[in-house]
């Protein structure tokens, strides 16, 4: 028996505790975001608004918060829902791909993120034909 008393993760110092080894790099996803905007071609599209649906992932790289468990050495996750929500609805796009390529370099340059994959669904588009969803996918680095 260990006389030694259990220390857990928290316990350990950075030098002590090598979060399992090696390089690690952390991606954050956010799967599912729902906003209404008011982007579209058409005035009208735009006038009523519509629903999007939105995933992303960022690729943070070296992240402190493996080894401290503190939300301050990591991407916050609720401050990125909000910068997404504000480059949305702050203005009037026409097109998913103007917006989706706003959105990344927005989470690029406010959360230094070492890339950004993104996709905006629209999922009840204004077309004539029954279709589930139609979406704009982008990625871009952090130059």
């Amino acid at each position: 028996m260990d006389d030694e008393p259990d220390r857990d993760d928290e316990e350990l110092g950075a030098e002590e505790f090598d979060g399992g080894g090696g390089d690690t790099d952390v991606t954050i996803e956010i799967a599912g975001l729902s906003l209404y905007t008011h982007l579209g071609v058409s005035d009208a599209e735009r006038e009523v608004g519509q629903r999007l649906v939105i995933d992303l992932r960022l690729e943070v790289g070296d992240c402190d918060a493996i080894l401290t468990d503190r939300v301050e050495d990591t991407i916050d996750y609720a401050e990125v829902c909000e910068a997404v929500a504000l480059t949305a609805q702050q203005r009037s796009y026409r097109t998913l791909e103007r917006l989706c390529a706003a959105v990344a370099d927005r989470l690029i340059d406010q959360f230094a993120a070492e890339s950004v994959w993104i996709k905006i669904a629209k999922p009840e588009p204004p077309i004539p034909l029954p279709v589930e969803e139609v979406a704009v996918e982008l990625w871009r680095e952090r130059e």
